[in-house]
């Protein structure tokens, strides 16, 4: 009982005090992300529904991240012409009408355009969300205001696979319809109880005496992060592509035994990852922290080289990769914003999103392209090797970081 309270207590003290509109723009978000259905079974809708090859469903998927590259850049231009609000309506309220339109198409070119137009347009949310977040907040609980925001994320997605995967038993064609209107639903939300306020003012600007070892090309510890973070990412957003054709194919789950299960992800993240991360932070290095999630995620892929195509193993699967999951993105985020500085902030978030929308890119289309080569046990294989090897890329990493930090103390 004592725990119990403890706990509660515990997120009260790190919820209290937040502005009406951030909550508000969490709700918003919390709706959005509950009507996301489409994209985590378009691979098995594009393989079982329309007949398209896995290799033709990998190259869909990388359409949607490249559009999702150009919506962050896109966003974030825009944000600053014509402001964060009307990016943000509009990213909402367009992604959903593509959602109803991306339903109607049948052939592979032009889901491939629509899906790209589709990320475009969606993505530019994020960069503006980001804006939005800091307007609506005071600076004492920015930190605080975006994790409600990740919380209200986590919670949408624990709703929606798993109500996509009912939807999906009787008709695809409802997941289109669903998402697209909640996404419409969100931008009204926003558009009735969320009235503009004008974002932070922009510091007149000051001539800031950079050292050479200020540009973010110049860190190199940054630039192996990135790339081990990549491929670690390639690894991760297997879930969301390739594993759940293989629980269609192999383990012959229904669809909604796969939403089912991928929501378990949501609900963990929402539940642990904020109480986990208030208990570790500032123990440990964060790359110590990474390269256990790293270890984590390697564990699960390996059940599914080891172990025979069962319910329970894609149960197991994917509680020991949300905990992966959960070591890795919160103390990344956390070691890139720790070697940043107030006035390169931006490159080294830059760098970041891109290296994640890479991988976005890469992770489906290779994957469809080793499944539909060698299969998929051996894939799960190559992913497990290049996951843990990205884990002891970490441990390289803060091990040269703290020799070279001796080297600077010692007299």
């Amino acid at each position: 009982m004592n725990l119990f309270k403890q706990t509660i207590r515990l997120y009260q003290n790190a919820y209290t005090g937040l502005s009406r509109a951030t909550w508000w723009l969490s709700l918003v978000l919390l709706i959005n992300r509950s009507g996301t259905m489409v994209i985590p079974f378009m691979t098995v809708y594009l393989t079982q529904h329309l007949h398209f090859s896995i290799a033709q469903a990998g190259l869909v998927m990388a359409c949607f991240g490249t559009g999702a590259i150009v919506g962050a850049l896109l966003g974030g231009w825009l944000s600053d012409k014509i402001g964060f609000y009307q990016v943000q309506f509009w990213s909402l309220f367009s992604n959903g009408l593509l959602f109803l339109l991306l339903g109607q198409m049948r052939t592979f070119p032009q889901i491939c355009v629509c899906v790209f137009v589709m990320s475009s347009v969606g993505d530019a949310f994020r960069p503006a969300n980001s804006i939005a977040i800091a307007a609506y907040s005071a600076p004492e609980n920015r930190t605080r205001s975006y994790a409600l925001n990740r919380l209200a994320v986590n919670l949408g997605w624990s709703v929606g696979p798993a109500l996509g995967g009912i939807l999906a038993s009787f008709s695809y064609q409802l997941l289109f319809w669903v998402d697209g209107f909640t996404c419409m639903a969100a931008a009204i939300l926003m558009r009735v109880f969320l009235p503009p306020v004008p974002a932070p003012a922009k510091p007149a600007k000051t001539v800031v005496a950079r050292q050479k070892g200020d540009k973010v090309w110049h860190d190199h510890y940054y630039l192996w992060f990135l790339f081990f973070g990549m491929l670690n990412a390639i690894c991760l957003f297997q879930f969301s592509s390739i594993v759940p054709l293989y629980m269609k194919e192999e383990i012959h789950l229904e669809e909604w035994a796969i939403g089912l299960n991928m929501s378990v992800n949501g609900i963990l993240i929402a539940m642990v990852e904020m109480v986990m991360v208030f208990n570790l932070d500032g123990k440990r290095p964060n790359l110590v922290y990474v390269a256990r999630g790293t270890v984590m995620i390697c564990a699960a892929y390996i059940l599914f080289c080891v172990l025979p195509p069962v319910w329970f193993v894609a149960a197991l699967f994917m509680l020991i990769i949300t905990f992966g999951e959960m070591f890795c993105l919160p103390f990344m985020n956390s070691f890139w914003i720790s070697r940043s500085k107030e006035h390169n902030r931006g490159q080294y978030a830059a760098l970041y999103t891109i290296s994640y929308s890479v991988a976005n890119i890469v992770s489906p289309t290779t994957g469809a392209f080793v499944v539909e080569h060698l299969g998929f046990r051996p894939w799960w294989l190559i992913t497990a090797v290049t996951v843990l090897l990205t884990g002891f890329g970490f441990l390289w990493i803060q091990k040269k970081m703290t020799v070279q930090e001796m080297r600077m103390a010692a007299p």
